[in-house]
């Protein structure tokens, strides 16, 4: 059977920083967080109208019943 031999990895010093690291941090490269909801504003007025719809349903049912 073979030994196995430890490999020691070389670590790079993490106290200077690259230099892409230190131009993402100027403001000129700074995205401003737009959010498109209009899937969810079709998707909320969808509920809100079945929602209606089956309570209409359900009220009307109720008074058929009795």
């Amino acid at each position: 059977m073979s030994k196995k031999t430890k490999r020691q990895s070389r670590s790079t010093s993490s106290s200077t920083p690259a230099p892409s690291q230190a131009r993402a941090s100027s403001p000129s490269q700074v995205e401003t967080f737009n959010p498109d909801y209009t899937y969810v504003k079709k998707d909320l007025r969808r509920i809100g109208t079945l929602a209606g719809i089956f309570l209409t349903i359900l009220v009307m049912l109720a008074f058929f019943l009795r």
